[in-house]
């Protein structure tokens, strides 16, 4: 859905584009914002894609075009376009986001876009298309204001300028060797104000933040935060630079990593839940549903095994959902902290005991709190001491396995390099379920009866 002042916009565009009013229509699209446009462009079939995009300029057709949703296929807009228009609008994408529309197509159909468009941009597309797509070299663009270190600041602001009619946004200068190995960055504030003689290996800062090709984009997005960067040169295992990454991919990988993790603990399948029809959606869920139903027939066999306590204790019953649920919402603010804090850094295993400690004495701290409080509500409501010391022991204890569950099966998981995201929930919801109707009806049994 768009918003209703760009709903009237594209009313508007339709109407003079039926009215082969193409003036005003070209006048019309000048004036919208790559983004506004691509929204509208989502909301269109391809004829009426193609109608517009044929009366913009190729610089705008291909903002607009980079800033559509995938899931509207913006690719398919090149298999109904020209092949003129096709080379025009890809020659103005920076080499990510061609590679990431070229990449959307059937191979056949990349190999004939491609042979139509310039050498040199073919030739860079192919190489970022050789890179897996969540790694820093499937999402560094080539366009990369590096200059030699022996030239002085003169010589390095004639070459900036020449360069900057190929890239449109840059932050740093990257300096390089003769090899063009990566060698120091300097900033457009330092190289302003130096002397116009001096070298830009003196002005550069040696101590360079990069990421290798094949590092991960979590660890990307990381680095991106630690270091409060506006771009990151990505080189190879030799140091030659390949590249860069802006901030504006790493806010889409952030956004798709948020996606994945939190349909991951919901159990959905990313492609299934967004992308797919009502069948991938049913195909995604059941499994985990049916993994959830196995472990809730397990804690329903311990409230089972329990059944001759809570004949004679009845009203234990009242308070088994009560414990079951405080414990599953406690170790689920545990396993939020604790994927927070393997998703925000690499934690060591050195560190993984103290993790895990410091939330077993958060759980039992507040279990203590609510168990009192509950124990309280249990004396006064019954007349029974020793109901309330059975609710107490029994949330405080459940509410400590609910720490060492919450913080400790995702940092097993991920030491076993499964993703702690798409596991954790099931496991923590059955072991709290299981254990905490265990404690409860077991601490009834040994002090009641």
């Amino acid at each position: 859905m768009i918003p209703e002042n760009l709903q009237a916009i594209e009313e508007n565009l339709l109407l003079l584009l039926q009215d082969g009013r193409r003036e005003d229509l070209k006048v019309l699209l000048e004036e919208l914002h790559a983004s506004d446009l691509a929204l509208i462009l989502e909301e269109l079939d391809n004829e009426e894609r193609v109608a517009l995009l044929t009366c913009m300029d190729s610089e705008k057709a291909a903002d607009a075009i980079s800033e559509m949703d995938p899931e509207s296929h913006p690719e398919e807009l090149f298999e109904l376009l020209t092949a003129e228009q096709s080379k025009a609008i890809i020659s103005e994408l920076d080499s990510d986001d061609a590679t990431d529309l070229v990449s959307l197509l059937p191979e056949t159909e990349q190999d004939t876009l491609l042979k139509n468009v310039d050498a040199e941009d073919a030739a860079d597309i192919r190489q970022l298309m050789a890179y897996p797509e969540d790694t820093a070299g499937g999402l560094m663009s080539k366009e990369i204001m590096a200059i030699p270190e022996k030239f002085n600041r003169r010589e390095a602001m004639e070459e900036i300028v020449r360069k900057s009619e190929e890239i449109d946004d840059f932050y740093y200068i990257y300096t390089t060797d003769e090899d063009l190995r990566l060698k120091g960055v300097v900033s457009l504030k330092n190289l302003i104000r130096a002397k116009p003689f001096a070298l830009l290996s003196e002005l550069a800062e040696q101590k360079t933040v990069f990421v290798y090709a094949d590092t991960d984009q979590e660890e990307v997005a990381r680095v991106f935060s630690k270091y409060n960067l506006a771009s990151l040169p990505v080189v190879d295992a030799s140091m030659t630079l390949l590249g860069r990454i802006t901030f504006d991919d790493v806010m889409d990988v952030m956004e798709e990593e948020t996606t994945e993790d939190i349909l991951k603990i919901a159990g959905v399948s990313e492609d299934a839940q967004l992308k797919g029809g009502w069948y991938d959606s049913v195909q995604s869920r059941i499994p985990w549903l049916m993994l959830n139903l196995i472990t809730a027939s397990i804690a329903g066999f311990v409230v089972f095994s329990f059944s001759n306590i809570i004949e004679q204790i009845s009203i234990i019953v009242s308070y088994m959902p009560i414990i079951a649920g405080v414990a599953g919402n406690g170790a689920t603010q545990t396993l939020a902290v604790t994927l927070r804090r393997i998703s925000v850094e690499t934690v060591p295993k050195d560190k993984i005991l103290e993790i895990v400690l410091k939330e077993v004495l958060v759980g039992l701290s507040i279990g203590l709190v609510i168990g009192l409080s509950i124990s309280i509500f249990a004396y006064l409501s019954n007349g029974n001491i020793l109901l309330g010391l059975v609710v107490f022991l029994a949330m405080a204890l459940n509410l400590l396995i609910a720490g060492l569950a919450g913080s400790a099966i995702p940092l097993l998981l991920k030491q076993l390099g499964v993703d702690p995201a798409l596991a954790s929930s099931i496991f923590i919801t059955a072991l709290t379920d299981i254990l905490g109707f265990s404690v409860l009806l077991s601490l009834a049994s040994w002090i009641i009866l």
